[in-house]
């Protein structure tokens, strides 16, 4: 499974800089970090409605998207999966309601 994500990260980096004609990757960060959130948060509501809707095929296909665009954002702000799951692992056996009251408000 992480060979999938290194290799997605790699192709990501590759392709940020190509051109937008030719890559969607470059196209979309030529676009802008705002309209790479945006996707991120179109995929989110489209995996959400597929749970909803029981679709499992839905779920998948649509959190590969989600996954997909996440990883651009990422790259973006010059982060990694590997920052993601350092702070999964820095609330490992943290209870969840423990680690959200602990937060700052914002």
């Amino acid at each position: 499974m992480s060979d999938t994500i290194d290799r997605l990260t790699r192709i990501i980096a590759e392709r940020r800089g190509a051109d937008p004609s030719t890559s969607y990757v470059a196209k979309l960060t030529a676009r802008g970090r705002a309209k790479i959130a945006q996707k991120v948060g179109e995929e989110a509501v489209e995996t959400v409605i597929a749970a909803v809707a029981g679709d499992r095929a839905g779920v998948t296909a649509e959190a590969a998207d989600l996954v997909f665009h996440l990883a651009i954002l990422l790259a973006d702000m010059d982060l990694g999966f590997a920052d993601v799951l350092a702070e999964l692992d820095r609330r490992d056996g943290v209870s969840g309601l423990v680690e959200k009251a602990a937060r700052s408000p914002e």
